[in-house]
């Protein structure tokens, strides 16, 4: 069974998740499965870039902790990694994605 490596939880650095948060894309993946879209394949995501691109996207997110990918088949399925997060860095997820949701006009 193919496995992708992740960090344990006490590996995971605060300069490395902030960096991965940082693009707007990646925000917009995190936001999407924060949204209860948990094991949700790559293909699903509407985003505007390629396909190499948003692997690359969900790499650096994986690489930084922020989420966790296993393989199901061909698919590669993803899943927030909230409850690791907040154990490490309470409140900066959440803080995250207050700062991305639209605001009521």
């Amino acid at each position: 069974m193919r496995t992708l490596d992740h960090p344990d939880v006490q590996e995971i650095a605060l300069d490395q998740v902030l960096s991965a948060l940082a693009d707007p894309i990646r925000r917009t993946i995190v936001a999407q499965l924060a949204d209860g879209h948990d094991d949700q394949a790559c293909i699903a995501f509407e985003l505007p870039v390629t396909k190499s691109t948003s692997t690359h996207h969900f790499r650096v997110l994986r690489e930084a902790g922020v989420i966790s990918q296993r393989y199901r088949g061909t698919a590669i399925l993803n899943c927030l990694r909230e409850d690791d997060l907040a154990q490490r860095f309470p409140g900066l997820l959440d803080a995250v994605l207050a700062a991305e949701a639209p605001t009521a006009s």
